[in-house]
Order: structure tokens, then C-alpha cells, then sequence
């Protein structure tokens, strides 16, 4: 199996390194840096902690913890590793000097060699569901702790990796500890191979997120700024479909509420022009936040967010708040920043890539279900007549957030001691 496991590797390494380099023509960043996609890159400190998230939402998830052991061990060199463009900006913009920022390499022997000759960590910790035979055997031949933190796998993901069977078992053998997000979790790599004894239960880090402390203030400048007498609300992190979908539930709102702001902020940079064509061709008046422009009260009926790294101050100016990747196949996208700033949420059917936060917040009454962009008008209409409604579901956000705490101080117990 492991011959057949590289033989596949390396047939699609330089497929997806022209699915990559073609993307570059649209969006450059995708060639910056290219080489360490082969594990090139300059050397870092020896004995440092290299964390790997990634895209943007495991580059979130994991800021709890880069932020603590910057705080805790200040001459610790950390390196966080991501696979998107998008997450590397993330990293970057949320992590400043605290961490060196590279791609992770392919899952070929030689390239992980070389990564882990420069990066030189003496702890990895891996976030999320991330597991690579070959990285995972270097690791342990290297000695290096290897740590799968805030680790989650699905039923569906589970039968995959069954199939392939040795192979996998294998490289779950190298992980020091599994912290799983959840009991389910914990049983689904126990099943996978992972030794039972260093396997634990140590919650959902994305709950640890500290909110900037001026950020309420920053989103009540933004409504000023756009929306001071107007209703607002954000699609966020919007994916293909997703747009048009908005768009139509944007026309049932402004026929009750004609004044009302829709925010859309599509999820990655390179289809920016591509959702502004849409708004053109659909005839919708609109202003782009890159524009820098102040449109007057009843000037637009949408505003493209077509920055990075906004999406946060502007969920902190909604009255509602619509979390996409979710009427689509995608899987959804963070549904706890909105709710930790008392936004009522709305997302789509689709949430598996975070089914346990959303199982939460909708049962706890902080997120509802839409299924198409009728579902979605209707609701966002209502809440906007609604204030003492909106009030409700966001007190019920914020509870969930406070009283899901904790994973950070349960993972650090288990890691630190490695270090």
C-alpha cells in the first residue's frame, strides 16, 4: 500500500503544482514562494515549534494557541505552515513577528526532508484533520513529538481512510497525542490506529478566540461609515452560487426594508472580480470597499468587501449575519465570530467541515438553518422588524462561545510537558 501511496504522490505533486502555478496567472500569490512547496525555505532556530493549519479557518483556530506560547516561552522560534495563499495572508496578518510563515511541502519523502531539515522543530503540532503517511513517518524517525490538536474526523473521512488501511494505521502510530475535538472524534482515530492511552478529549480550540479588544468599536465606525440610519447585513465568506443566492434574498429584504445594506465578502480573493461582474450584470447598485468610498444613505443596495482580513469588523457592524460555504457543498465556515459578538446567524445545510459547532449554536437556539435564498430573505426580513429577537438569539451566541471554553489550558497541559 505504501508503494501504491507514492507512486500516487508523486504522479499528482506536479498536477497540482500546475493547478497551483495556473492560478498564479489570476492571482499572484499563488507563485510567491513556490519553492517551499518542495521544502526549500531558510533555516529557523533549532527546537522551535512548528504548528501546521491549513487554510484560513485552522490558521484561526490555531491563534489561541500561537498566541499562548509566545506569551509563555518568549524565546521559542514558531513556525506556522498553511497550504492556501489565503491562509498564509491570514497567518501573516494575525501573527505578525510571533511566527515564521511558509507553505507546507508536498507529502513527497525528499521535500518532507527537507522541510523538516530547515524547519528543525522539536515539537509538530498538526490542527484539524491533516494526516500525511510520509510527513507523519519522518516525524517520528526524527524523534519529533508529533501532536494532532483540536483533531476532528468524520464518519465519511473515517471509511475513506479504512480502505486504505496499513498505510494509514501507520502514520496515526507516530502521533505522540490525539487531542480530539470530541468524544466521536476520539473514538474515529481510536478506530484509525491511534494508540488509545495518548488519545483525549480536549474540546474545540476555535472556542478559546480572544475578539481584538477595539473591535466593537471598529464595527460601530464601519456602520457609521455605510449604514448609520440603514439596516445591515453580511453575507460572509460566500463561495460560487452562494452570491446570486444572497443577491435574490437581498431583493425579498428591500421590499420590506428598501434601505437596508447587504455586505457581501466572498470567500477567496481571486473571485473578487467575478462577484463584481455578477453585481454589474444583475444591474444591483453597488460600491466596492477597496473603492474607499462613502456611498450616501440610499446610494447602494450592496457593498463588495474586496479586502482581506475586514469580514470580523464588519460582522461586529450587522444586524444579521449569513456564514456561507454552507448552501453549497463546501462545508461552512466559522459561525463562532459571529456569535461571540451577539450576531444572530444564519447558514445554509451544509456545515460538515464544523458539524459539532453548528449541532451547537442551532441547538442552543444562536444559529437557524436556511436551505435556499427564499429561506434566507424570509428570515433575515424577519429579524430585521425584530430587534428584541435579534437581541435574544445573540445573547444566546455569546453564552455559547463563554460556556465552550477551555480546550486552550487542556491542550497546553498535554503539550507543554513535550516541550
Amino acid at each position: 500500500m505504501r508503494i501504491l501511496y507514492l507512486l500516487a504522490v508523486y504522479l499528482t505533486a506536479p498536477v497540482i503544482s500546475a493547478v497551483l502555478l495556473a492560478r498564479g496567472l489570476r492571482d499572484r500569490s499563488y507563485w510567491r514562494n513556490f519553492r517551499e512547496r518542495f521544502g526549500f525555505g531558510p533555516r529557523r532556530p533549532p527546537h522551535g515549534v512548528w504548528v501546521h493549519a491549513v487554510s484560513v479557518g485552522e490558521v484561526q483556530a490555531c491563534a489561541p494557541l500561537i498566541t499562548a506560547l509566545a506569551r509563555r516561552h518568549p524565546d521559542l522560534a514558531l513556525t506556522v505552515t498553511t497550504f492556501t495563499p489565503t491562509g498564509a495572508a491570514r497567518a501573516r496578518a494575525l501573527f505578525g513577528n510571533l511566527t515564521e510563515v511558509r507553505y507546507v511541502p508536498y507529502d513527497l519523502p525528499g521535500a518532507v526532508r527537507r522541510f523538516l531539515k530547515r524547519a528543525d522543530p522539536a515539537l509538530a503540532v498538526i490542527f484539524e484533520t491533516e494526516l500525511w503517511p510520509n510527513l507523519y513517518r519522518e516525524c517520528g524517525r526524527r524523534r519529533v513529538p508529533l501532536v494532532l490538536a483540536s483533531a476532528r474526523i468524520s464518519e465519511r473521512s473515517l471509511g475513506r481512510y479504512r480502505r486504505l488501511g496499513a498505510l494509514f494505521r501507520d502514520a496515526l502510530s507516530q502521533a505522540s497525542i490525539v487531542a480530539a475535538q470530541g468524544e466521536a472524534d476520539a473514538a474515529r482515530f481510536r478506530a484509525l490506529g491511534a494508540d488509545a492511552a495518548s488519545t483525549h478529549v480536549t474540546g474545540n480550540l476555535k472556542f478559546d478566540f480572544e475578539l481584538p479588544e477595539d473591535l466593537a468599536e471598529r464595527g460601530r465606525r464601519l456602520r457609521r461609515h455605510y449604514a448609520r440610519r440603514r439596516p445591515l447585513w453580511v453575507a460572509g465568506s460566500t463561495h460560487e452560487g452562494e452570491e446570486a443566492a444572497a443577491l435574490e434574498a437581498h431583493t425579498q429584504v428591500r421590499a420590506t426594508h428598501p434601505e437596508a445594506l447587504l455586505v457581501i465578502a466572498p470567500r477567496h480573493p481571486a473571485r473578487f472580480t467575478e462577484v463584481s461582474r455578477l453585481l454589474g450584470e444583475a444591474g444591483v447598485t453597488f460600491t466596492r470597499r477597496s473603492d474607499g468610498e462613502q456611498p450616501q444613505d440610499d446610494a447602494a443596495a450592496v457593498l463588495l468587501l474586496d479586502s482581506l482580513g475586514e469580514l470580523l469588523e464588519f460582522y461586529a457592524a450587522a444586524d444579521v449575519a449569513f456564514v456561507g460555504g454552507s448552501l453549497v457543498p463546501v462545508g461552512g465556515h466559522n459561525l463562532l465570530e459571529p456569535a461571540a459578538l451577539g450576531v444572530p446567524i444564519l447558514t445554509g445545510p451544509h456545515n460538515f467541515n464544523g458539524a459539532d459547532v453548528a449541532r451547537l449554536l442551532i441547538a442552543r437556539g444562536a444559529a437557524e438553518i436556511v436551505h435556499n435564498a427564499q429561506e434566507l430573505g424570509a428570515r433575515v426580513s424577519a429579524l430585521l422588524s425584530n430587534p428584541g429577537e435579534r437581541e435574544r438569539i445573540g445573547g444566546c451566541g455569546r453564552a455559547s462561545v463563554e460556556g465552550s471554553r477551555g480546550a486552550l489550558e487542556r491542550l497546553l497541559a498535554l503539550i507543554e510537558p513535550l516541550l
